[in-house]
């Protein structure tokens, strides 16, 4: 009989004004009584909307069912047979705007756990069984992965999994790309991140650290090298920024780097290891976005007294996901709403003492959607501050796009690719993630990468490249901003 509650069963959590002081997991997991009764809530409808709604088309009633039966590690292989990181996605996937929206269950009611039971499933499997790790006979062809994100990890599986010979190129020090440097602990424990990546290591995949592709290497030698085919999944690194007086100062930074900071180089560990950031007692992070969520969030935790969202929409704008706002919400964190920066404050040392804005009023729908925001006249005012951090959205890096000729892309950086086959204006490249639609999410790149394998793996098998991309026929891309 299945469970006709109208709400999910809760997930247990730390509470808020704990946990905005240290940086373990916000949420324990169900148990397994938990998840089994969760999972009863599911009605194995037969049209299956929330397969619809995913992204890598998790089988979702089939896994759901698996559940309801106690049989935890039948419903993995069946996650895992489309989605190579379960662990992941349950954790930072906005199931909300996707595979739970579409539920029937949300007619009338809360949606079903889709990500609380997948994240359940994913961690008992990971402390109970051993990967069953499947490849194909060697096909005895090269692939280079360049970059080690959602996208690179996805397409490097897949290929894998069918025999061809992977190599990922990562320009950092440590593989797993916004995995590691940009989602805090709280909400990804590293650890997951790279028992997956050990898993990927366990098909044969080769991860070569510290390269930066464009630098060290062009795509034209990595062909040069042997590779036949290379997916190009570098992300989109590059920060904007809000261009006022003081963004220069001492004390102001990217969210690419302030999160960089604490979370691939641990500086909430400071002094016990190298990498120091400074907070001060008050703490700007201008923008609306996930990551704004984030660095505010990791900013209270290091210590800050007062931490502000500085957005210059209304709350029903916000484009982080409605649990990211409702923890921050929980932890402390201030909102200002309507309000925009006009400048960055510093004293004669060159550090950041205030953050001057303006209150805004919302105007007609801009071309996201959203409505517009318009200065209200004499409505300046200022907020001392010691830091700003600035996460108002990111761009992909120029530098392969710079050293490989012919390589289409956008305006503003976008790769230029296919939307059926992710390939790119290059025969034998494909690309895919941030690197083709701006910041968006891991469960999207996700998409990207399995869409890409399976393009190279028919170009590889039939030595046909896919048509080149025309402008009105490619991933536009959004590279929207979140602020």
């Amino acid at each position: 009989m299945p469970n006709l509650s109208l709400k999910k069963v809760p997930i247990p959590e730390q509470e808020p004004q704990i946990r905005n002081r240290n940086f373990a997991e916000v949420a324990f997991g169900y148990t397994p009584e938990m998840a089994m009764e969760e999972s009863t809530r599911c009605l194995q409808c037969k049209h299956k909307p929330c397969v619809a709604g995913c992204p890598v088309r998790v089988r979702i009633p089939e896994f759901i069912e698996k559940v309801a039966s106690g049989d935890f590690e039948e419903a993995y292989h069946i996650i895992t047979s489309t989605n190579f990181l379960p662990a992941v996605c349950g954790r930072v996937c906005p199931q909300e705007t996707q595979c739970e929206q579409v539920c029937v269950r949300a007619i009338k009611g809360e949606s079903v756990a889709i990500g609380r039971l997948e994240r359940f499933v994913a961690d008992w499997y990971m402390e109970n069984r051993k990967p069953r790790l499947e490849k194909a006979a060697d096909r005895n062809k090269k692939v280079a992965i360049v970059g080690s994100g959602p996208a690179g990890l996805t397409c490097a599986s897949d290929l894998a999994k069918l025999g061809y010979d992977v190599t990922i190129f990562e320009a950092f020090h440590v593989p797993g790309g916004v995995l590691m440097y940009g989602i805090p602990e709280f909400r990804l424990p590293k650890v997951i991140v790279q028992e997956e990546i050990d898993n990927l290591r366990k098909l044969g995949v080769k991860i070569e650290t510290n390269m930066v592709i464009g630098k060290i290497l062009t795509l034209d030698e990595l062909h040069e090298m042997g590779y036949e085919a290379i997916f190009i999944g570098t992300g989109a690194g590059l920060p904007s920024f809000m261009k006022i007086p003081g963004e220069n100062l001492n004390g102001v930074y990217s969210s690419n780097e302030f999160l960089t900071r604490i979370n691939l180089m641990k500086a909430y560990k400071f002094p016990d290891w190298d990498t120091p950031i400074k907070v001060g007692k008050r703490v700007a992070v201008v923008g609306g976005g996930n990551v704004a969520m984030d660095a505010a969030r990791s900013a209270k935790r290091l210590g800050a007294e007062e931490v502000y969202i500085v957005y210059r929409r209304s709350e029903t704008e916000l484009p982080a996901r409605l649990e990211e706002v409702h923890h921050a919400m929980e932890e402390g964190i201030i909102f200002k709403l309507l309000t925009a920066p006009v400048e960055v404050v510093g004293n004669e040392q060159g550090w950041v003492t205030a953050l001057r804005c303006i209150e805004m009023e919302l105007g007609e729908p801009d071309s996201s959607g959203r409505r517009r925001p318009i200065e209200k006249k004499g409505s300046e005012f200022t907020l001392p501050m010691d830091t700003v951090v600035v996460a108002i959205g990111t761009s992909p890096n120029p530098l392969i796009k710079m050293t490989t000729p012919g390589l289409v892309t956008q305006k503003w950086g976008g790769i230029v690719v296919d939307e059926h086959t992710m390939a790119t204006s290059r025969p034998g490249v494909y690309a895919g993630g941030d690197a083709v639609t701006g910041a968006a999410t891991v469960i999207l790149a996700m998409g990207a990468g399995k869409t890409a394998a399976e393009a190279i793996d028919a170009y590889l098998t039939t030595g046909v490249n896919p048509v080149s991309p025309e402008d009105e026929a490619c991933v536009l891309g959004s590279n929207k901003e979140e602020y």
